[in-house]
């Protein structure tokens, strides 16, 4: 994996006490954002940052003693719309490296947050809107 992409940001979950005692990693690239979990077998599962719809931070007690945070991400996605980048170190500066990046990517696709409101559970075969 480490030869496959140039990240900007790499962090393994974390547990008990805060250490990365884990078989989950987060990797962030320029355009993707990729969860690696498995020992034996292994799932990776990626979205394009510039499909970003909303994130969230969560800080439980627990996460705070060890300064780590969950950062939930919503993303126009069909098999999982809501990412948990789970239990990682220094949260709010990912949260902004994410936020950077996903910036950067809808400017290249010229992608604006009105492009990405709407969903097709609300259209017709026909392609026209339900009223």
């Amino acid at each position: 994996m480490k030869n496959d992409f140039d990240y900007l940001w790499t962090d393994k979950k974390r547990t008990l006490f805060g250490l990365p005692i884990s078989f989950t990693r987060y990797f962030l690239t320029e355009e993707k954002f990729i969860t690696r979990s498995g020992f034996l077998s292994i799932t990776e599962d990626e979205f394009d940052l510039y499909r970003v719809t909303d994130k969230k931070l969560k800080l439980s007690i627990w996460e705070r003693m060890f300064k780590c945070g969950t950062i939930l991400v919503h993303v126009k996605d069909v098999d999982t719309p809501i990412k948990i980048i789970d239990s990682v170190k220094e949260p709010r500066k990912v949260m902004n490296l994410l936020e950077t990046h996903i910036n950067l990517n809808r400017d290249k696709y010229k992608i604006r947050g009105r492009d990405m409101v709407g969903s097709s559970e609300f259209m017709h075969d026909d392609g026209g809107f339900v009223e």
